[in-house]
């Protein structure tokens, strides 16, 4: 039987599709970060997913536990009322034993006809009250057997639901620190790619080449760059630079954070002109050679938690903040490679 034209061009295109999306094709490939973000992405909308489950089973979870309070209070009332009819009863029941034939025979007592009808009427009179008495009570005791066993009910079905609610709980807790530690592994992983990748492109012999130029005017082919976009240090300063970043990383998870590092002589001379007085003539900063950064995120200030660190950990790595920089001008933020003096 000859195959139907659609068929035969379906192959053709499914093959193409496979040629073009092959494993070396840019469609196959996905940008790491790219897919940090997605698996990050799909990890917090299945959490959140789990979450939503969790709160509506809390919720239901409390409703039924408001119902088995409204009847545990239910049942209270209907046993005090019981509790209540209780003394009645027994006396009612100690009358029969004792006198099995009151009522009936009484009526053909001795005595006139307006006695004995009044008689009558007083039998008649106490067995219909009797009779509601033993009605209430078998109600009262009805209604007392129903709550108990909602109340039990209850009870149990919400005892099963908290330990059902509790191992959900557990296994979002589980499932969470799971995908964190993941995620936390697939970023290191991406860290460490991307410091190898700027290692292999630094050349620490670059550094020597680089102090032949004058301040400010180093080309950028003898620059290395920082993790940070758009800044560059001289490669010891870029080498010692990338050891550091990893360790502050590590302690605050994530990355320092740099507002300045390699300054140009024209930036300098714009620097210079914004704050007379302060900045550094133009041709003497050490940000011209490249071997100082100015630093954010927390480090500008001093006494918080990240100067504090890179202040107990800088100098490992050949960093150190300047003493000029604690008064004179006051620069927290102002941080250099090499030693002092």
């Amino acid at each position: 039987m000859p195959i139907p034209r659609s068929a035969v061009l379906t192959a053709v295109f499914l093959v193409m599709a496979v040629i073009v999306a092959g494993p070396g094709s840019a469609a196959a490939r996905e940008d790491p970060v790219q897919e940090l973000r997605r698996l990050a992405s799909k990890a917090r909308d299945d959490l959140e997913k789990a979450t939503k489950q969790m709160k509506a089973r809390q919720e239901a979870l409390a409703r039924s536990q408001e119902r088995l309070r409204v009847t545990l209070k239910d049942l209270a009332v209907a046993e005090g009322e019981l509790n209540q009819i209780r003394g009645p009863l027994a006396r009612l029941a100690n009358a029969s034993y004792q006198q099995p034939a009151f009522g009936s025979m009484s009526v053909f007592g001795s005595g006139d006809a307006e006695e004995s009808l009044r008689a009558t009427a007083d039998v008649t009179h106490i067995a219909n009250g009797q009779q509601a008495l033993v009605r209430q009570a078998d109600q009262l005791q009805r209604r007392r057997q129903q709550l108990a066993s909602t109340a039990q009910d209850l009870q149990s079905r919400n005892a099963v639901e908290q330990t059902r609610l509790q191992q959900e709980i557990d296994s979002l807790r589980t499932r969470s620190v799971q995908l964190t530690r993941d995620l936390t592994a697939r970023l290191k992983k991406l860290e460490a790619e991307r410091e190898r990748k700027l290692r292999a492109r630094c050349d620490k012999s670059l550094a020597a080449k680089s102090r032949e130029f004058p301040n400010g005017l180093i080309p950028a082919k003898y620059l290395c760059p920082l993790p940070q976009k758009g800044e560059q240090l001289r490669a010891d300063a870029a080498l010692a630079f990338y050891k550091l970043n990893a360790a502050y990383t590590r302690r605050f998870g994530r990355e320092m954070c740099v507002t300045d590092s390699y300054r140009s002589l024209a930036d300098q001379q714009r620097v210079y002109y914004q704050r007379p007085g302060f900045a550094a003539v133009p041709g003497t900063s050490n940000h011209g050679k490249g071997q100082a950064l100015d630093l954010c995120g927390g480090v500008q200030n001093a006494g918080t938690a990240q100067f504090n660190w890179l202040e107990a950990n800088s100098r490992k790595y050949g960093w150190f903040h300047p003493s000029w920089a604690y008064s004179n001008p006051y620069e927290p933020w102002h941080w250099e490679y090499g030693s002092e003096g």
